[in-house]
This record gives structure tokens, sequence and C-alpha cells, in this order.
């Protein structure tokens, strides 16, 4: 039932993206040509070539939005990696139609009204998906539009996704029982044993087979996998070494062996990773602009504060253990301990205005040049002293996969709290997460998230 409602779904989607694009269209002419009234300006706007351009250019925008994966269930999909993909989408779309209507003179447009068209399309076509995944989450909470699941196995495994599906009830799955040659009450309902699953499938609407075996039970893997093919239902696998696994594995294939890739990550991607270079160069330079007049003052005080030099730089760790010279401006005074001592909220080294800066963040200004440079991320993990580095590395698992990435002025742990003189194993987790989890639509949720609040830390202003 759950597959015949979502192609309903799907086509109403798709159908209303191509009917909001359609309504953008003309929307961005009256406001070009209507309301921005020119007197030099005739336009027919709604003229029977203006309506098929609009129709074909609908069309053609929601098969884009179909390569790119962009109708099918919400369940496990971030809302904001969906929003900036439609805004990218979008951008294109609008570029390629002020090509083609430049080459082929089809109709005459100005680039303004493209703008708008552009900006309402995206509005439409991103507020009406809120609106649905809205609806769609605040019903299945109510117990509809649920997907019925059946587990095979009464492992660890089977309890947790099992306790995980009751505490998502958002996401509109219902475990209608579970499969095991023995019985656990905590589970719900035992369905019958490994050999039944046929028949069980046979008599249950069932619409995901969900294999939660134990190493031990390896064995009926075989016979699980026959019976679901054989009923054409649909089955994913939770392994056994699920705490292991990262988020977004990478599956490359070599004759008959399957090479699971434990530590690929998004920006393995190489053009995900040069667009994220690109958007570091583009905002480390205008904000180097911005700042400037600021990073001056800051300078000045920096040297009127206390003898010594107004930058403080410091070896830290970056991508792949290369060493760099981080920046940032002083705020303590000259000691000889800080390639390895981190600084504390009630640090004697500190001075007054050093004690400001650090409070709202503006001693890191200087690193939107490391930025610049390469040497950092506008957003990653914090960059550590290699002292740090050859310390945690032996009590802290997976501590150096951070350093896959290029580290962040900000990042997912520090805008989550979990900043300065705080537990690093939380830390890592987050930083570890972020990277198998990166998205343009996260990198945009953290800068958000630090311009929001995020500058500001807990040190106390001396």
């Amino acid at each position: 039932m759950i597959r015949k409602n979502q192609r309903i779904i799907n086509l109403l989607n798709l159908a209303s993206d191509a009917g909001l694009i359609f309504v953008a269209y003309f929307a961005a002419l009256i406001v070009r040509f209507e309301w921005m009234r020119d007197a030099y300006i005739s336009v027919p706007l709604y003229s029977l070539r203006y309506a098929c351009v609009a129709g074909l250019y609908s069309i053609l925008m929601v098969l884009v939005y179909c390569i790119f994966r962009m109708y099918g269930s919400y369940r496990f999909k971030e809302q904001s990696t969906e929003i900036i993909t439609l805004i990218f989408l979008n951008g294109v779309g609008a570029l390629a139609l002020i090509s083609l209507l430049y080459l082929t003179r089809l109709v005459d447009v100005s680039r303004l009204a493209i703008f708008f068209f552009w900006a309402f399309s995206s509005l439409f076509v991103i507020a009406k998906r809120v609106l649905v995944r809205a609806v769609l989450r605040h019903y299945r909470q109510l117990g509809y539009n649920q997907k019925h699941v059946v587990v095979v196995g009464n492992g660890h495994f089977a309890r947790q996704y099992i306790q995980d599906v009751k505490n998502n009830p958002h996401m509109g799955f219902t475990v209608d029982g579970y499969v095991s040659r023995s019985q656990k009450p905590e589970l719900g309902r035992c369905l019958g044993a490994y050999e039944e699953l046929e028949k069980i499938l046979e008599t249950n609407d069932v619409d995901e087979l969900v294999i939660a075996l134990e190493p031990h039970e390896i064995g009926f893997m075989r016979q699980v996998l026959a019976a679901a093919d054989k009923e054409g239902v649909k089955l994913s696998i939770i392994p056994f070494y699920n705490d292991f696994f990262p988020s977004h594995p990478t599956i490359e294939v070599m004759g008959r062996t399957k090479l699971i890739n434990m530590r690929a990550t998004p920006l393995d991607n190489l053009g995900w990773a040069m667009l994220k270079r690109g958007m570091d160069i583009a905002g480390s330079a205008l904000l180097i602009v911005l700042t400037l007049p600021l990073m001056l003052v800051i300078a000045l005080g920096v040297k009127l504060s206390s003898p010594g030099p107004v930058l403080f730089k410091q070896e830290r760790v970056g991508r792949n253990k290369k060493l760099f010279r981080m920046w940032k401006f002083r705020s303590m005074r000259v000691t000889g301990s800080e390639d390895t001592g981190w600084s504390t909220e009630n640090d004697p080294r500190k001075t007054r205005f050093g004690s400001f800066i650090r409070k709202f963040s503006l001693d890191e200004l200087p690193q939107f040049f490391n930025v610049l440079a390469g040497q950092m991320s506008l957003i990653g993990p914090r960059p550590e002293v290699p002292y740090h580095v050859d310390h945690f590395k032996e009590e802290i698992p997976l501590y150096l996969v951070r350093q896959q990435v290029r580290p962040g002025m900000t990042g997912w742990a520090q805008v989550n709290g979990w900043r300065g003189d705080t537990n690093i194993q939380q830390r890592v987790q987050h930083d570890i997460w972020y990277i198998e989890n990166w998205s343009l639509g996260l990198d945009l949720k953290i800068l958000l998230k630090t311009i929001c609040g995020g500058m500001v830390n807990d040190e106390k202003l001396e």
C-alpha cells in the first residue's frame, strides 16, 4: 500500500513543481513589467509564445529534478540539503534560459525578469516542499502514511533498530514484528522462525524487510534473501559491524569482490571538494575586505595592551597531518608555554583587551588569511597543536580521521558547544559526524549558527 501511496505522492509532487515554476515565470514578468513599469518597454505578458516558453521550461526543470533524485521518499533526506540543491538547480536553469533566449531571440526578456523568475521559482518550490514535509511528518506521527517493516533477527541491532523507530515516529515506520528462532517479548510480536519467512511475507502486507542477523546466524542470510526476492519485498541489511560503519560508505567492485571503503567522505568527490574550496576562497577574500578596518583597530588594541607582537603564530596540524602556522591576534602576555598549553577561563596570562577579543572570537579573524592560503577552511574541525595530536591519537579512536579534511575556523563541534577546554571525545565525535555527513547545506547551517551566537563563548570578561 505504501508503494502505491508513494507513487501518487511523487506524481503530485512533480506536477505541483511544474505548475509552481510555470506560475513563477509569469509572476516574475508581472513584477518586472507591471509593478516596475518602464515606459520604454512593452511586453505582451499573456501571449501564447510566453506561455509555450514557460510550459516547456517547467517540464524540462522537473525532468532535471528527476535526474537529481528530487522525487521519492523524504524519510531519510536532510531538508537543508534538498533546499540547497533546488536553489542550485534553479540557478543553473535560469542561466541556461538566459543563454537560450539570447541565442534564439524567441522572446525578449530582461535579465532582471530572469532573476525574479529564479527567486520566485526557488521560493515557491521550496515553500511547497517544506509544507509537504511538515504535513507528512505530522500525519506520520499520528499513525498515517506508515511503512510496515518486519525485522529479521532478535539481537543487539534488531533491538536498536526497533528502538530507533519508536524514537522517530515522524519518519513513518511501523515494526509489525520480528522473525527469529527464539522469542524475546521486549521486541514485540514474534512472527515465526527464519524457515517460515516466505510464508510470513505471503500472509502479511510488508513494505520492507530489515535484516539484523548476528554473526553466528550468518548462515541464514541466503535463505532470508531468497525469500525476500521471491516475494518482491524491498530489504535493507544492518551489518553486524554496524558500529564501525561510516554514515556514507563507498562500495567498490573488483571482480566478484565488493570492497567497502570505510573512510570515504563526500569531499572525496572532486566536484564537491572544488566547490567547497571555491566557497572558502570567495568567502575569506570577501570577509578580509569587510573586516579589515576592524582588524586594524584590534591590532592597535593588542599593541597597546601589552608588549609583544600583534599576531600570535602557532604550529597546528592540518589536512593530511601537514603542519602549518595558524594566525591569531595575541590575547595573552608573551610566555614560553604557548606550544603545548590550552588556555583556561581564569588564565593569568590573558590581558584585559585579550579577554574581550576572545569573548567574541575576534582574535581569530586573521585565520581568514589561513583560509585564503589553503591551510584552513571556513568550516571544519578545529586544528590542534602537534603535542595534543600525538597525545590524543593514542587515546581516542578515529582521532586522526579529522585530518582527512582541512581544519576550519568554526565547525559542527563548536556550534554545539564543544569548544575550548571541553570534552575532547565529544568534540571528536561531532567532527567525525561532520566529515561523514558533509553537505553544502550542513556548511551553511553551521555558518548561520556561528553568526547567530556561535562567535560568543562562555569566557568571562575581566
